[in-house]
């Protein structure tokens, strides 16, 4: 699979990832990774575990969330 925005500009890049949102392929110079913090519950309220995670997005999808 080749990277989405690469292919918009006229180049072909091998894709690493696939944004989380819209499910565009990106290569590593587009991926936007952040950390995010996964709870787990066991009744509601009472946290049981706090767990590091990976979201990857595209430059697009990133920015429009940004931006609310």
């Amino acid at each position: 699979m080749n990277c989405y925005e690469c292919a918009q500009s006229g180049r072909t890049t091998v894709a690493v990832a696939v944004c989380r949102v819209c499910g565009a392929a990106v290569c590593p110079e587009h991926v936007r990774s952040e950390s995010v913090v996964i709870r787990g519950t066991a009744q509601p309220g009472e946290v049981i575990h706090d767990r590091p995670a990976r979201r990857l997005t595209c430059p697009v999808c990133r920015e429009a969330e940004q931006a609310e």
